[in-house]
């Protein structure tokens, strides 16, 4: 998969682990992209053709919903939803898991908005 991560969850063992997979991965700093407003966050994934993902899960929602609503497109938006509570949330290598779930399991991540913590 080509992945764009979000600031939020662009941690460097992540990122690593996710080319360890396989996956061609883009990071904001790769980029001098840092600190950009979520729709431009995802306008560069759109741009790059590459899927988003992110603990920002509420505001690419409503990203993911507007962009359905103009009749655009993108490549899809994974995210993993993120509290307060360690135990519920997931590791690096949880992410790389659910990542590969998803992949194995063929379904198009075109237009979707898929939660990961399901995908575990």
């Amino acid at each position: 998969m080509r992945i764009y991560l979000d600031e939020d969850i662009a941690s460097a063992l992540l990122a690593q682990l996710l080319r360890r997979a396989g996956h061609d991965v883009l990071v904001p700093a790769d980029l001098g992209l840092g600190g950009q407003p979520d729709a431009v966050v995802l306008r560069h994934a759109i741009r790059e053709d590459r899927i988003l993902l992110s603990r920002n899960y509420r505001d690419f929602e409503n990203l993911h919903l507007l962009v359905l609503e103009a009749q655009g497109r993108h490549r899809g938006i994974l995210v993993e939803c993120f509290d307060n509570d360690p135990k519920h949330n997931m590791t690096p290598k949880e992410i790389v898991r659910a990542v590969s779930n998803i992949e194995a399991s063929g379904i198009s991540l075109v237009n979707e908005y898929q939660i990961l913590n399901q995908w575990q």
